[in-house]
């Protein structure tokens, strides 16, 4: 090849993944392998017998399993290494679906080139399951490292200037400063030179308590040996400094020079969206009104969660606990206004609530199931109570169930023995509207009450599940109908969003299908958790499901939920409602290879349910 041919190719090459990890004397190793080859439609691939990375230059090649179903598609930039695995190779078929040209390397040239990359060997001696699992290695011990405190400096919530008493000032003046302010220290000063500091508690253990004359200088029950803070540390720091002295206020420097306090309640206000603080207000929040307001917070919440490299799973979980607080208040308030319930009930969370996967504000899911010493009479009590608590939901952003899944609806308020009768038909007799209800109501956790109620319903609806193939049958059949996207032409199969825009649905050809299976191998295996992946890791090694896969299944999931993690918060950060259609153009390239990767073993694992069933 002539040298602008290598300089075109050079080009080309250099911008895919993992290859523009490549230093340019690798690229050009890499470039000098390679072989020009043209195929024509209907061509089945490989054109010879040794083993080949074929990167294509234009045209497209379609890639089928062993049972000559379509897995994807390849075009102009994307990598066919199918052929670079002697296994995999021998149970799949790749056809050239038009004019094709690629760039052939031969799969030792091809190892020799990159060995200088780790990166780059990795991708091409793993599968799609092992390169999605070392993604995800990396993302969660990038997550364990990473809090709101480690990326907060003390700078940006420190109290000043500094509120200062000479020492020579009384006690009784010193108090009298300090609540006029409002301040609970006050930084003592000699000179102008910091010297001490003296908190209320200070004045309470140090003069009130043993009898001091308020009236004797400040300095005799000031603290001296004082730890301080550079305005350039990290609230990490902080924390660490005031939990390795024991002290609550810490004076702040600039250059050495004082600058201002920082007290252990500037730090929990600077967490004012984390989950545990917000949780904490809700619990004390006296109306609706109230809880309206803080529910505001939740999407800077997800927004701080998405920035800081929090993992799916635990945003999933802190919001949800947010939800299950905003709930619970609103019963308190319910039943402070209704008295008491005239039979013992359990309110019940569906769906991503209970499973505890919930991002901000999406619509509810709930139920009741009540005591059977219930009267009809009762009921009435029950009504409002739903109401209440539905309106209020709404009211703090969490909609209405557009199929009036709620509590308020008196279908899914009733006695604990209704719900037997539910379960047992659903299994019993598998039909559409049942396998639909399934999806949502084996998903339950008990948000409030007795929750004795709810465990004898799962625990008779499991001892049925275990023991019915066809339900699981039909169960199966039913979740496969959720296919990821892998049709690959020009780029992912994609539909339109609510904007009118070509997208990918991360949810419903996803997350959703992950969900689904782990939802059947827990009905099947008798296991009673709800969350996904506590049911994988439950059902991993047992007839339903191997360890490697509920492995891969696990780093998919969480791979999937971080991308709509971080595209919602990118969509609520710009002031627009949070959605689950994300144009895969909006990452990047290797993240796009990653996200096919998540789509293969989601694809691999319900193609063994079809063979199973």
């Amino acid at each position: 090849m002539v040298n602008s041919e290598l300089a075109e190719i050079s080009d080309f090459i250099k911008d895919i993944p993992p290859f523009d990890n490549l230093s340019a004397e690798g690229i050009g190793q890499l470039v000098k392998s390679i072989h020009i080859e043209y195929v024509r439609p209907g061509h089945v691939m490989p054109p010879d017998e040794e083993a080949h990375l074929y990167i294509l230059r234009k045209g497209a090649l379609a890639y089928f399993n062993h049972d000559n179903e379509l897995l994807s598609k390849y075009s102009e930039g994307d990598m066919c290494s199918v052929f670079l695995f002697p296994d995999d190779a021998a149970s799949i078929r790749v056809e050239v679906e038009e004019d094709t040209l690629l760039y052939a390397i031969p799969k030792d040239l091809l190892m020799t080139a990159i060995e200088e990359s780790t990166e780059a060997t990795g991708f091409f001696r793993q599968t799609a399951a092992q390169r999605l699992q070392n993604r995800m290695q990396k993302h969660n011990e990038g997550a364990v490292i990473s809090s709101t405190l480690s990326n907060a400096l003390v700078a940006d919530f420190y109290h000043g200037p500094a509120a200062t008493v000479d020492s020579g000032d009384s006690i009784q003046v010193t108090a009298m400063r300090m609540n006029e302010l409002g301040y609970s220290c006050m930084v003592v000063t000699e000179a102008g030179n910091m010297v001490g500091i003296v908190t209320d508690k200070d004045i309470r253990r140090r003069c009130v308590a043993i009898g001091l004359d308020i009236h004797a200088p400040v300095a005799e029950i000031m603290t001296t040996d004082v730890v301080t803070l550079d305005v350039n540390q990290s609230a990490y720091d902080a924390l660490i400094t005031m939990t390795s002295s024991r002290a609550h206020h810490l004076p702040v420097t600039d250059a050495g020079e004082l600058t201002g306090v920082v007290t252990v309640t500037d730090m929990l206000n600077q967490e004012g969206d984390n989950a545990i603080n917000l949780v904490h207000l809700i619990r004390k929040a006296k109306s609706i009104e109230e809880l309206v307001r803080l529910s505001a917070m939740l999407p800077r919440l997800q927004i701080r969660m998405a920035r800081l490299g929090t993992l799916a799973e635990h945003a999933g979980k802190s919001i949800s606990a947010i939800t299950t607080a905003l709930t619970k208040r609103l019963i308190q308030l319910a039943e402070a206004d209704l008295g008491s319930a005239p039979v013992p009930y359990a309110w019940l969370a569906a769906g991503s609530q209970a499973r505890q996967e919930q991002f901000a504000h999406s619509d509810q899911d709930n139920a009741i199931i009540i005591h059977d010493d219930m009267q009809p009479e009762d009921d009435a009590w029950f009504k409002a109570l739903a109401k209440f608590v539905n309106d209020g939901l709404h009211a703090c952003g969490f909609v209405y169930c557009p199929g009036d899944v709620m509590a308020s609806n008196d279908k899914w308020r009733q006695t604990k023995s209704v719900w037997h009768q539910y379960f047992s038909q659903w299994v019993d007799t598998p039909k559409p509207k049942a396998l639909l209800y399934s999806s949502i109501f084996f998903d339950l956790a008990t948000i409030h009450g007795d929750a004795s109620l709810l465990g004898e319903v799962r625990e008779r609806m499991l001892s049925k599940t275990v023991t019915n193939t066809l339900f699981i049958a039909h169960l199966s059949r039913n979740a496969l109908s959720f296919k990821p996207p892998l049709g690959f032409f020009r780029d992912f199969v994609l539909v339109e969003s609510g904007d009118n825009e070509k997208a990918l649905d991360l949810k419903h050809n996803g997350i959703t299908p992950i969900v689904d299976l782990a939802r059947i191998y827990a009905l099947q295996e008798g296991v009673s958790a709800v969350n996904t992946v506590e049911r994988l890791k439950q059902v991993a090694g047992t007839p339903s499901l191997t360890q490697a896969s509920a492995r891969n299944l696990i780093d998919a999931f969480e791979f999937l939920g971080h991308l709509r993690l971080v595209h919602q918060a990118d969509l609520l950060q710009a002031g627009k409602e949070p959605s689950n259609f994300m144009n895969p153009k909006s990452i990047s390239k290797l993240e796009r290879e990653h996200l096919k990767d998540a789509f293969k073993v989601i694809k691999t694992l319900q193609s063994n349910r079809q063979v199973t069933y």
